[in-house]
Order: structure tokens, then sequence, then C-alpha cells
């Protein structure tokens, strides 16, 4: 009896452990996102940007602190959206993807040096996923709402009937493929 307590005790504390790790991760790049979105300064204004490390060549974007500005602009709101999406327990977080889908696409344009229209095309992108999670959230937002004029439950108790809470990050990704 003894060791099945002290069992369960050392599980419960590496699962806080691993709980308090991942947490201090995440909250270190939220916390640090300023100082990130900030970096484009330190770089100079120059068409190539030689650095003891590599040598960046600005191309399209004529100088390299305007173009680690847009990366910027475009990789920090990806990086917040996506700790948002995989940490939200509300119902609704699947709409997350949408802009989500939108920086990853900007994002991956912005590398792109040919890329003279650097929005062009992102509506075209993310109408197929809007025709997805428009109606699905239409369809969650209906059932909770049909559950309430029908049951005595309140809101709080639909969206947490509603929410998904798999154990990990791992098990939240793999729910999706």
């Amino acid at each position: 009896m003894k060791r099945n307590l002290e069992s369960s005790s050392q599980t419960v504390n590496k699962r806080l452990s691993r709980s308090a790790i991942v947490g201090t991760i995440i909250a270190t790049i939220i916390v640090s996102t300023p100082l990130l979105y900030s970096l484009h300064e330190s770089v100079p204004s120059v068409k190539v940007w030689d650095t003891f490390l590599f040598t960046y060549d600005s191309g399209f974007w004529e100088e390299a602190q305007y173009a680690m500005w847009v990366y910027t602009s475009k990789l920090i709101p990806l990086i917040l959206l996506t700790i948002w999406f995989f940490t939200c327990r509300h119902w609704w977080y699947h709409a997350l993807l949408v802009p989500i889908i939108m920086y990853a696409f900007q994002s991956i344009n912005s590398w792109n040096s040919e890329a003279g229209r650097l929005d062009e095309g992102t509506f075209v992108i993310l109408l197929p996923i809007l025709v997805l999670i428009v109606p699905s959230i239409y369809l969650i937002r209906a059932k909770m709402f049909n559950k309430i004029n029908n049951v005595d439950k309140t809101l709080e108790e639909l969206e947490e009937e509603f929410m998904i809470k798999p154990k990990g990050i791992w098990k939240k990704l793999k729910q999706y493929f």
C-alpha cells in the first residue's frame, strides 16, 4: 500500500514538473516577444548584411533591417496565435486556425524574395479553410444553444462539456492528424 502511494506521488510530481517546465517555456516565449519584435532595430540598413555567422542579401526588400521587420511582423503573431491555439480550452478555438494559416502563408510568402505583392492571394488560400471552419463553429454553437434551451445547464457547463482536453501537446497534435 505504501509503495502504491509513493509511486502515484512520484507520477504526480513528474507531471507537475513537466507541466511547470512547459509552462515556463511558453511564458518565456510570450514575455520575450517585445524583445524579439524589436530585434530588427539592431540590423543595419544595408542591402547585404555580413555577420560572422552568415551573409544575408535582402534582395527584393532592399534593406536588411526592413526585411527583418517584415519577418518579425509575420512570425511573432504566428507564434502567439499558435501558443493560444494549443493552450485554449474554449469550444471556439478552431477559429484561431484562420489567422494562424493566414500568418503562416504570409510568412512563407515573405521569404520569397520575388514576392512583388506580399499579401496577394491570401484570401484564395483562406477560402477553403473558412468553408470548413465557419460552418463547424456555427454547428457547435447551434448545438450548444439547442442544449441550453432543452436543459437547465449554464453556458460555462456547456463549454466544459464541449471542451477537448488532450493530456499534452503531442496528443492535441495527434487529434488533428
